[in-house]
């Protein structure tokens, strides 16, 4: 098989940095979650479509950076740290 013959020094199960993913997870929530109100505040004022559509954008983000919080949660639970 092509992994026994590995001739690079990585580990054979590598790990991803869990406290950047949390950090950079961290900050993309703040930065979702605040886009997210901001354009919601700014749609509903002048009425424009396109605020809404950035409001979602916003949202999304969030929403992502969250669900990649609940994993790095779980696996730093699992890993015993």
């Amino acid at each position: 098989m092509w992994l026994r013959d590995r001739s690079g020094t990585e580990p054979a199960s590598a790990r991803s940095p869990l406290r950047a993913r949390r950090a950079l997870s961290t900050v993309a929530l703040v930065a979702g979650v605040t886009a997210a109100v901001f354009f919601a505040f700014s749609a509903m004022s002048t009425g424009a479509e396109v605020w809404a559509w950035e409001a979602a954008i916003g949202a999304v983000v969030a929403i992502i950076a969250a669900i990649d919080l609940a994993v790095v949660r779980r696996r730093r639970g699992q890993s015993g740290r």
